[in-house]
């Protein structure tokens, strides 16, 4: 049993649960990046024609 004035020491995969460098982030920024190109192209191209 810890003591209370003793830090307890977790490593960062431990505490998450999981494991970091997936490209995770790289398939969201992705996504991100498409989602706004097509709802630029959906509001911009119907404003030139009209």
């Amino acid at each position: 049993m810890a003591h209370d004035e003793e830090p307890i020491r977790i490593e960062d995969d431990d505490a998450r649960g999981a494991v970091t460098n997936t490209g995770l982030r790289y398939v969201l920024g992705f996504s991100l990046a498409l989602a706004v190109i097509a709802m630029s192209a959906i509001w911009i191209i119907p404003a030139l024609w009209g």
